[in-house]
């Protein structure tokens, strides 16, 4: 049995590493006959160009109780989307991939659009929400989990312990978030969730008290990690960030929906690395630089949603005190690397403080500037509503991509 511990929240359950891979999937191919799963995999076409995809399709090819693989696949021309369907052919699972870039595709977002439903900006949040609809529509899967195809060390014992919290027919959880510890190479990772989103959730607990909303989010190990797996239906009723805010937003749409004896998060892995992002200091649209205004800027419009009220001064004195707060966890995150023999570059880390208290008050001057700004998808309940066949069209459309000439 894993380890867990209530900790006021959400349940966590602890060192699920432990318990051998062969043994948790003898499991859940019990679990798939009344519970069925179904994986999401966004990507890039530039990614099964390198290593991490390559090991990560491998290792799915072993797994037994997948009912379905779903790729959203981007940036991809014609030949390159021939070259996925290749690439991602050894599955021996069902699996289908969405050619995002391709005609079919492209003409629904249009009528999407034509009623306001398109998600307006390309991204990882406008890639999970397509292939959420298409989920939906399939109708095979009645657990869906979703991992990044950048995972430089995976091994499927990682998707097992994802998929268990929710799948096993005697728990009643809806959401399942992952998390692993953020060393690799012998270095001390995860620099937006320590340098930033820790901070930030304490800073804005220190301004605005102890709201729940916060507490919630600040139970989370590692809120940031592209892993996690919920009940279909949550799919439903859920609107998601297109940029970098997916994370944060997804969190934020379960907490409303559904009480928090409903979530749970897991231990995933005893190491894990993936593709790091550049800080990109100079660059405001890439790398941890967009990420970081993306992240404050959903948190922003959620706290507005629970009656929080914020202005320009009120942003310079979340600053100054999220600044504060951040350089003493540098401290103790120094500290922490000697004691364990880590390498940590205290002038980066304090320079990536820097640069994310300045997006602090970029990220509120945007939000303060632009109120009426559409931050999120529209859920699948209002396309339904709206177009009650596009989720049959949209299957349609990726079956003829799969099956047929393109």
């Amino acid at each position: 049995m894993s380890d867990f511990h209530q900790n006021g929240i959400i349940t966590d359950f602890h060192n699920l590493t432990r318990r051998p891979v062969e043994s948790l999937e003898a499991d859940l191919v019990r679990f798939s006959r009344r519970r069925p799963m179904s994986l999401i995999l966004p990507s890039l076409y530039s990614e099964l160009e390198g290593p991490a995809l390559e090991a990560i399709v491998e290792e799915l090819r072993r797994v037994p109780y997948l009912a379905e693989v779903v790729i959203g696949l981007d940036r991809a021309d014609r030949e390159q989307f021939l070259r996925a369907r290749e690439f991602f052919g050894r599955l021996p699972q069902h699996h289908r991939i969405l050619w995002n870039d391709g005609p079919r595709l492209r003409a629904l977002d249009e009528e999407l659009d034509a009623q306001g439903l398109s998600p307006q900006q390309p991204g990882k949040g406008r890639n999970v929400w397509f292939c959420a609809g298409f989920v939906q529509a399939s109708g095979r899967g009645a657990v869906v989990a979703l991992h990044d195809c950048d995972i430089l060390t995976y091994e499927r014992g990682l998707l097992a312990r994802l998929f268990y919290p929710v799948a096993h027919p005697h728990f009643n959880y809806e959401f399942c978030k992952g998390y692993y510890p953020r060393i690799a190479d012998g270095r001390l990772n995860g620099r937006v969730s320590r340098l930033m989103v820790t901070p930030l959730l304490r800073a804005l607990k220190r301004i605005h008290g102890p709201l729940p909303y916060l507490e919630y989010l600040d139970s989370y190990r590692y809120p940031l990690s592209g892993e996690f797996s919920m009940r279909a239906e949550v799919l439903d009723g859920i609107r998601i960030p297109a940029d970098w805010g997916l994370e944060v937003g997804v969190l934020s749409e379960v907490h409303r929906n559904y009480s928090t004896k409903r979530l749970c998060q897991v231990d995933l892995a005893d190491a894990y690395d993936h593709k790091h992002q550049p800080v990109s200091e100079e660059d405001a649209s890439a790398g941890l630089n967009r990420m970081s205004l993306d992240i404050a800027k959903a948190l922003y419009r959620k706290l507005a949603t629970q009656g929080v009220t914020f202005s320009a001064e009120g942003f310079r004195t979340l600053k100054a005190t999220y600044y504060r707060l951040a350089l003493d966890l540098i401290e103790a995150y120094d500290h922490d690397a000697v004691m364990n023999g880590l390498s940590l570059d205290r002038h980066a880390e304090e320079r990536a403080v820097e640069l994310f208290a300045a997006n602090l008050l970029e990220a509120g001057s945007a939000f303060l500037d632009n109120p009426g700004e559409r931050p999120f998808i529209p859920s699948w309940n209002r396309v339904r509503s709206a177009i009650p066949d596009l989720p049959e069209r949209l299957h349609d459309a990726v079956e003829a991509d799969n099956c047929g000439e393109v």
